[in-house]
């Protein structure tokens, strides 16, 4: 009987140590979520900034778990970032930054929090630095609006649109390069007015590369980027 007994008893034991256990495992932690989207306040798209030390500045990020906020700056001579030009942090939601007169330049900026969460980029703005003893001020690169980068088209003709401005408000005529090689040379349209520019006969499973050159009427000349759309 003794023996009943002791044997049940180390059976009680094992089942109030197993149950007791349980409670002792760590909940699974919460995943760290990226800070909000920072937006730009200056200097906006077509901005002419007289001064080439530049304040950047946008509206504040905020954290979902509280953590402290640093925003990451990049500055651009190309719209893709594909080259910076300077790439600066900030603790607060502006920057002092010294950059060459005279020259176009496109900046964003994105949220970092101390966990590493980033917030996606910020929209892109262009803006150009006044130079030395300037008159007449380049014309902007223009914008692409049509079809969109490495779109995918139906048949054997589309339309090419872009919008560019000038700070001078001059008035502006385009030239149009387009063809297959990836830095286009054949000249499909000159001095024209008009921002689209309609491309027919195209062969059909292609690759196409265009730019638009912008001229003003004081002479300033400036080369867009290449863009480029395939034919199905």
């Amino acid at each position: 009987m003794k023996k009943t007994y002791l044997y049940l008893a180390v059976c009680l034991g094992f089942v109030v140590s197993c149950s007791s256990g349980g409670g002792d495992d760590d909940p699974t932690p919460a995943e760290n979520k990226a800070p909000s989207t920072p937006s730009q306040v200056y200097p906006l798209n077509n901005t002419l900034c007289i001064d080439n030390a530049v304040i950047f500045e946008w509206n504040a990020s905020t954290d979902p778990e509280g953590n402290s906020i640093s925003y990451k700056i990049e500055i651009s001579e190309n719209s893709s970032f594909t080259a910076l030009a300077f790439n600066e942090t900030s603790t607060t939601n502006s920057r002092l930054i010294s950059i060459q007169k005279g020259k176009a330049f496109y900046w964003r900026v994105k949220a970092v929090d101390s966990e590493q969460a980033e917030s996606g980029y910020s929209s892109v703005s262009q803006f150009l630095t006044e130079g030395e003893g300037i008159s007449n001020h380049l014309p902007f690169s223009p914008d692409l609006v049509s079809p969109t980068l490495n779109a995918e088209i139906d048949g054997t003709s589309t339309t090419l649109s872009w919008t560019a401005s000038d700070v001078d408000n001059d008035a502006l005529t385009y030239d149009v390069y387009l063809d297959t090689t990836s830095n286009p040379t054949t000249k499909v349209s000159e001095n024209q007015t008009e921002t689209n520019f309609t491309a027919s006969s195209l062969t059909a499973a292609s690759n196409y590369y265009f730019k638009v050159v912008v001229k003003d009427e004081n002479g300033g000349t400036t080369i867009g980027q290449i863009w480029s759309f395939k034919t199905k």
